[in-house]
């Protein structure tokens, strides 16, 4: 099974991951795509952080009923902070049978040098890019690497939180069971 990991925090999963994960379905001929929620990204030391258990939940409201996309929790049962080369490996040889590519914006690619063991990264795995405004795609690394021309939407999780604390809505931000649960719970709020 070919399967592309979608890394990140997801504090809060928003619609533009669920657009660049369908767009990346359609394009790249992926079986699924894995939301792989990291407890502590070691370049995102966040106060805002919400608890893993809850952004998995969050995630999994997001993705009801597409059986193409799985929420994955495998990092919380590694050692923190969340290093890539670390969940790949451990994935490798919990699922032999499966091809793994990680997906990433070009910010994170053209920042890819600062990772724990990029070379491993770069000579074992293929890296679907897709575009953020502001960061062109330099393959200065020769990794195997495709760039696919998703929609770029100018959505973050920094800008929905923000708007949950100025009370503002977060209506077609997220998807609705999402934004029903951070309602209803209070999250972000300050």
């Amino acid at each position: 099974m070919k399967i592309g990991l979608f890394f990140g925090s997801f504090n809060p999963i928003h619609t533009g991951h669920l657009i660049i994960a369908n767009h990346i379905l359609n394009e790249a001929r992926l079986d699924k795509i894995w939301f792989v929620v990291s407890p502590l990204n070691p370049f995102k030391i966040n106060s805002d952080l919400l608890d893993e258990r809850t952004r998995l939940f969050l995630v999994n409201a997001a993705i009801q009923n597409d059986e193409r996309i799985v929420a994955c929790d495998v990092e919380f049962q590694l050692s923190r902070p969340s290093f890539t080369i670390n969940t790949l490996s451990f994935l490798k040889d919990a699922h032999p049978d499966h091809e793994f590519l990680i997906i990433m914006g070009s910010d994170n690619f053209q920042d890819l040098d600062k990772w724990k063991d990029y070379q491993d990264i770069i000579s074992k795995y293929k890296i679907l890019i897709y575009l953020r405004t502001g960061f062109e795609v330099k393959n200065k690394f020769n990794a195997d690497a495709e760039v696919l021309q998703a929609p770029i939407l100018e959505i973050s999780s920094t800008q929905i939180r923000r708007l949950i604390e100025e009370r503002k809505s977060i209506r077609y931000l997220v998807p609705e069971m999402t934004r029903k649960e951070i309602e209803e719970k209070g999250y972000y709020k300050k």
